[in-house]
Order: structure tokens, then C-alpha cells, then sequence
């Protein structure tokens, strides 16, 4: 194990390097492309007859469970470290289209998608049971908010849209996981649960976690309040991390969701009446390095993943058209909302911006929790195809969307970046 971690942790650094020195991308998407070039280098020697250096990778990341690691590990502190520096008042200013679309735009979004898969694939001869469509739909509906956050710190985003591209990301993976989790179980047990035990799984989930993540986060705040010094106060926020996902786990509420709302309620309460200033800085700093070093390990495990994933030509087609089909219904989920919303507030009130509805369309990036959901579907073929599908929808979204988000949102607002909210 030690071994192992040791080679991931060095081939990362490896790419950190190589994007920061040469490419120059922005940090999430570069190390993911290096990732990826290196893979398709391992894959062309192979092909030459010279196979080592794919064995060798491959040995490497065979060994790494993503789905656990995503989801046990990753997930929870990158979404803590994220909401920790998310202004609630601001959350609270775009609570409808944020709600809206963290709740009901998956929801609507798992259908549209579940519905166009499978037709698309029946064009390819491809006979899969609808329930596996609703999961791809479930699955692949999350925008990422690990690269939506990083994107929107150099694109110069307004503050209304990036409150709400952020505040959507932070809880529509626990919304995603949630449905998944459903559906998943409908599936192990070959039968439909009726409306109300849908509703009632889902409300257990979410508002489950919610109460839990409120329950822990001031909690946690309390303790805080009675030490400052930032060697506990550091570790009390790990323990909030990991104990808490481990314990949302054990009651079977939403992990993600609980540790968006403890880091929202840390960020905004713990950071302000329960550090002084010394202490903020040293917590602020070690959740900034986490973040940007579980990053860098995520996406490089994203792109590495090519080296043990089946493709054809096929697949690369059927893929496309299936990226096609989450942006259609990304578009349907966010226009006529914001339309409603424009008569709502007016169209010239500061929370709909021009080109909102562009950019959050756009700006919809998937990532690594779709190819983690992907990974934990039960073994078979279908597993192994959703699976090849979904890396290659999340590799073109964060290549395609990622890299001309900023310049779209640079050609409609100015290329001055937006101010940060120092809370």
C-alpha cells in the first residue's frame, strides 16, 4: 500500500510539474491532460511492441479502488475545503436558482438523459435495460464542483453567477449520489418502489444529511470556540472531514451533503467567532494545500484510468452523442428557469447577469464523481459500457467546457477577473 501511494503521489508531482512549468493550463485540467498524454504514449509504445511502460502503469492504477477513494476520501474534504470559503449571505441571495437546480434539475435531468440514452443505445444495436439508463442519468447529471471551482477563479466570472455555479456544485453531487443510490437498489432488488418510498429514501438521504451536517458543524464550532490555537483547530476540522463521513456512512444519510453544510457553517461561523486571526490563517492555509493537492491526485487518477478502460470507435461515437444529450438537458433545466426567475426578480436585477443562461449551460463541467458512480455499478456488461461512456463524456467535458468556460464568460462580461469574497 505504501508503495503504492508512494508511486501515485510521485507520478502526480510528476505531472504538477509538467503542467506548471510547460502547459500552463489551469492546474485541475493540465495535470488530468499530462495524465492523459502520458496514457496515450504507455498505449502507443504498446502498440509498437514495447509494452512496459503501460504494464507498469496499469499495475499501478488497477490497484486504486476510485470509486472508494472518490467517495470515502476525496469527496468529502474537497467539498468541505470548498464550502469553507462560500459566503452563506450569498447563498441565501441565490437560494431559488441554486436549490432549483441542485434538487429538481438533477432530478429532471436524470430522466431527460435517462430517456435519450436509451434510444441512442438502441441506434447502435445496444440492448440495455431502462433502469441502467436512468442510472447513467443519475450518474452523469452532477456538475463537478472541483473543476468548476477551479475554473472560476481565473475566468473573471460575476459574483451571481459564480455563487451559483459554485453553491449548485457543492450540493447537487449529494443530490446525484442520493438518486443513484435509489436507483441502484431498485435495481439489486428487481423491483419499483412505490412514489412515497422513493420519497421517503430521498428525504432520508438529503434532509438526513442535512440535519447531521448541521448537528456536526456546530458541534464542531463549539469546540473551536474554546481553543485557539491552530495545531487542534486544525485537527478538529480532519476529524469533522473523516469521522463524519464515516459517520454519515454508518446512518446511511448523504456524506457529500453533510460536508457541504459543516463547511458552510464552519466557514461562515467557525472562521469568524472561533479563530482569531492567527488561527484562521493557519486552517485556511492547510484546507487551501489540501485542496489543490487532492486535485491534482484526482485528476491525475482520472486521466490515468484510460490505461484499464475498454474503448472502440463505437464508443467514442455513442459517447459524443450522449455528451450531446447532457448539454440538452442542461439547457432545458437551466432556461426556463432563469426565464421564470427574470419575471420573477425583473430582468435587470443583479442575480440574472447577461448570458447566464450560456454560461451555466456551459459551464456545467462533469468529473470525477461520475466516473466513481460508474465504477460502483455491479459488475457485468453493462457496467463495463456506461463505464467507457462516462470516461469519455467527463474526459470532453473537462477538456472541451473546461478550457472555453473563461473565454466565454471573458467575451460576455470582460476580461477583468471578479473580486473574491473575503469573509
Amino acid at each position: 500500500m505504501l508503495d503504492l501511494a508512494a508511486a501515485f503521489i510521485a507520478l502526480t508531482t510528476f505531472f504538477t510539474y509538467v503542467n506548471y512549468r510547460f502547459i500552463k493550463l489551469p492546474p485541475t485540467i493540465g495535470v488530468m491532460l499530462t495524465a492523459l498524454v502520458l496514457s496515450l504514449i504507455a498505449l502507443g509504445f504498446s502498440a509498437l511492441g514495447y509494452p512496459v511502460l503501460e504494464t507498469e502503469m496499469q499495475q499501478i492504477v488497477k490497484q486504486i479502488d476510485f470509486s472508494a477513494v472518490l467517495m470515502t476520501w476525496f469527496l468529502p474534504a474537497l467539498l468541505f475545503a470548498g464550502a469553507l470559503h462560500v459566503n452563506l449571505d450569498d447563498l441565501r441571495s441565490y437560494k431559488w436558482p441554486i436549490g432549483i437546480l441542485a434538487t429538481g434539475g438533477v432530478l429532471f435531468s436524470t430522466l431527460v438523459v435517462g430517456w435519450l440514452a436509451f434510444n441512442i443505445f438502441g441506434l447502435f444495436g445496444w440492448h440495455i435495460e431502462f433502469i441502467y439508463c436512468l442510472l447513467f442519468g443519475a450518474l452523469i447529471s452532477p456538475t463537478d464542483p472541483i473543476a468548476a471551482m477551479g475554473i472560476l477563479k481565473t475566468s473573471g466570472a460575476p459574483k451571481p453567477l459564480q455563487t451559483t455555479i459554485v453553491g449548485e456544485s457543492l450540493f447537487n453531487d449529494g443530490t446525484a449520489v442520493v438518486l443513484f443510490s435509489i436507483l441502484l437498489g431498485v435495481l439489486s432488488l428487481g423491483q419499483e418502489p412505490s412514489l412515497a418510498d422513493f420519497g421517503l429514501l430521498f428525504a432520508k438521504e438529503a434532509v438526513g444529511g442535512i440535519v447531521l451536517g448541521v448537528v456536526l458543524g456546530f458541534g464542531v464550532f463549539y469546540l473551536l470556540s474554546k481553543v485557539d490555537e491552530h495545531q487542534p483547530s486544525v485537527m478538529l476540522t480532519l476529524a469533522l472531514v473523516f469521522g463524519g463521513s464515516a459517520l454519515a456512512t454508518h446512518l446511511h444519510v448523504s456524506a457529500p451533503i453533510v460536508m457541504a453544510v459543516a463547511g458552510l457553517i464552519i466557514g461562515n461561523q467557525g472562521r469568524k467567532k472561533a479563530m482569531s486571526d492567527s488561527t484562521r490563517r493557519y486552517v485556511d492555509g492547510f484546507w487551501e494545500l489540501i485542496d489543490e493537492i487532492l486535485n491534482a491526485l484526482l485528476f491525475a487518477l482520472i486521466g490515468l484510468e484510460l490505461l484499464i478502460l475498454p474503448f472502440g470507435w463505437l464508443h467514442a461515437v455513442a459517447a459524443m452523442l450522449l455528451g450531446g444529450a447532457v448539454l440538452l438537458s442542461r439547457v432545458l433545466t437551466v432556461a426556463p428557469m432563469i426565464v421564470t426567475l427574470r419575471k420573477i426578480y425583473g430582468i435587470t436585477d443583479r442575480q440574472i447577469t447577461r448570458g447566464t443562461i450560456r454560461i451555466l449551460s456551459w459551464g456545467g463541467l462533469r468529473g470525477g464523481v461520475s466516473v466513481a458512480l460508474a465504477l460502483s455499478l455491479p459488475l457485468g456488461e453493462e457496467r463495463d459500457l456506461l463505464l467507457s461512456l462516462t470516461y469519455i463524456v467527463v474526459l470532453v467535458s473537462i477538456l472541451l467546457q473546461g478550457l472555453t468556460v473563461g473565454p466565454l464568460v471573458r467575451s460576455l462580461h470582460g476580461s477583468q477577473p471578479a473580486a473574491t469574497d473575503q469573509h
